[in-house]
């Protein structure tokens, strides 16, 4: 054992409150070197942090602690123990077992000759190799610091990697979704796991109806921001003006980052803002933050508050643009259906579609797809009488030509669109009297051959038709129209999807608003 490690300048007892430890693990098997590594560094103190020693004695013991310790900074660790190679052993141990490559790895030897340090350095991930004989007790502060600064550094480097990679999971994420308040939901989730978690906190904005503008002098106006959605103790604050939910300070902080569009920060809240083209801007506000945000953390959060605000702003601007256009697409529906069947026709067929479709497994665009294209189903009856399309007995040859007229008008208005959606409504429009078996109209296509959607379609309507009352005949019972349609499963109706109508049948009828008038 080196004499020299011995000397170490006794301090007075430090009282200063540390923020936490850095761990140094000793690995020997000398109980000596143990002591006297713990008596040398006894003062040491590296950004108000101080150390905190583990002790192994051999080979195996280090492995149980390094695989139960997860944030060893910096391991002390003696080559010779019970064998001649133990401790490069350890040090392969750690980078290709353990996979840990932030801990910084220093051998300290009594016998150089068993490993020489040339072969250590190129063979071995390690990062310094001392020599017990010239290892002072000054030299051992000097390596651990410079290990400490190291093991700082790549840890900061991948918190921001992990924080970047959550930035860009979540904004893929979030502009993959529809809904604005799973969205904004995101959003809060996201920036709260970003920060190591928060116990409260809401997405504030004064677009809480949708993209409008606000008269400059209002434009700072704290009395126009809401709460979109929160968590914690703003679960319940939706809708609420923010001065009715902040006070003092933390309302002071949102009016600051509202004016100077900037991050303000404190112990335990940030307020972010978030720039806007439909709006005045918008605000994130978290409070219970774990600890005060770094350097690091406060760069990714302004980069999240900008990339949100963009996916916001998007989304409500294409919630507009899906609102006018279903708007479109229900008035021109709606007029082009037999007053007969009720203002709610299109209502129910939609909603039947909805449940089918969900049942069948479409995801969310394809969903959207459907519910969309399917009011347009008898476009073409613009151009032809409705009468022949409710009747529930046999069609004439007059009957018969009337419904090819208005599926062949129906697709050649919508065929030659470029948008999925105009696209989609053209087939729906077109093949929806198709039967399974190949004996409907106008081509008499078959099975699967049929468009998906025009089968789900075909089964809502004629569901829907049935379970409706008309001048002519009254509404059938929920029994009566399941047995009519399982009848002609297979012939005229796909029969999954008859099956899938008879197995949500119950939400089907509690989905709809009454289906007798």
């Amino acid at each position: 054992m080196n004499d020299e490690l011995l000397f170490a300048d006794d301090h007075e007892d430090d009282s200063s409150e540390y923020q936490g430890t850095w761990k140094i693990l000793i690995v020997d098997d000398e109980p000596e070197i143990h002591a006297v590594t713990k008596l040398a560094l006894s003062d040491f103190e590296f950004q108000n942090r101080n150390l905190e020693f583990i002790s192994a004695f051999n080979g195996e013991q280090a492995r149980e602690v390094l695989l139960n310790e997860q944030d060893i900074a910096v391991v002390l660790l003696d080559v010779v123990m019970e064998t001649d190679d133990a401790g490069l052993k350890i040090a392969d141990f750690i980078r290709n077992e353990a996979n840990n490559h932030f801990i910084r790895i220093i051998l300290r030897t009594g016998q150089p000759g068993q490993a020489p340090e040339r072969d250590v350095i190129v063979n071995y991930d390690i990062n310094d190799y001392k020599s017990k004989t010239e290892l002072t007790a000054q030299k051992l502060f000097t390596v651990v610091i410079a290990a400490l600064r190291s093991y700082r550094d790549i840890v900061a480097i991948d918190e921001n990697r992990i924080g970047l990679e959550k930035i860009i999971s979540a904004s893929a994420n979030l502009f993959q979704t529809h809904s604005l308040e799973n969205f904004i939901q995101g959003i809060v989730q996201q920036l709260s796991s970003l920060l190591g978690g928060s116990r409260n906190a809401a997405y504030l904005t004064c677009a809480v109806a949708g993209p409008h503008s606000i008269a400059n002098n209002q434009k700072h106006s704290l009395d126009n921001l809401f709460v979109f959605t929160g968590q914690g103790e703003y679960q319940q604050a939706a809708g609420k003006a923010l001065p009715t939910v902040l006070s003092g300070e933390h309302l002071e902080a949102c009016r600051v980052a509202l004016i100077d569009k900037t991050l303000v920060y404190a112990d335990e809240y940030l307020v972010a803002y978030c720039d806007s083209n439909t709006s005045c801007g918008s605000l994130l506000y978290l409070s219970g933050l774990p600890k005060r945000l770094t350097d690091g953390q406060k760069m990714l959060v302004e980069m999240f508050s900008k990339n949100v605000q963009i996916a916001f702003d998007n989304i409500m601007l294409t919630k507009d643009i899906e609102d006018t256009q279903r708007e479109v697409i229900e008035r021109l529906s709606q007029s082009t259906e037999d007053s007969d069947m009720g203002e709610h026709y299109i209502f129910r067929t939609v909603k039947v579609c909805r449940i089918l479709g969900k049942a069948l497994g479409l995801d969310d665009i394809q969903l959207n797809l459907l519910i969309s294209a399917a009011p347009l189903h008898n476009v073409g009856n613009l151009c032809s009488p409705t009468r022949a399309l409710y009747k529930q007995d046999t069609l004439s040859r007059e009957d018969v030509q009337l419904i090819e007229r208005h599926t062949a008008f129906g697709y050649q208005l919508l065929k030659d669109s470029n948008r999925p959606l105009i696209k989609v409504a053209a087939i729906i429009a077109k093949e929806h009297h198709e039967y399974w078996n190949g004996q409907g109209y106008p081509d008499g296509l078959q099975g699967e051959n049929i468009h998906l959607y025009s089968r789900i379609v075909a089964v809502a309507v004629a569901y829907t038709v049935l379970r409706s009352d008309t001048a002519q005949n009254q509404a059938w019972s929920v029994q009566k129209t399941l047995e009519y349609m399982q009848a002609r499963s297979a012939s005229q109706f796909d029969p999954s999807i008859i099956a899938m109508l008879t197995d949500n049948i119950g939400k089907i009828e509690d989905d709809t608003l009454d289906w007798v008038r």
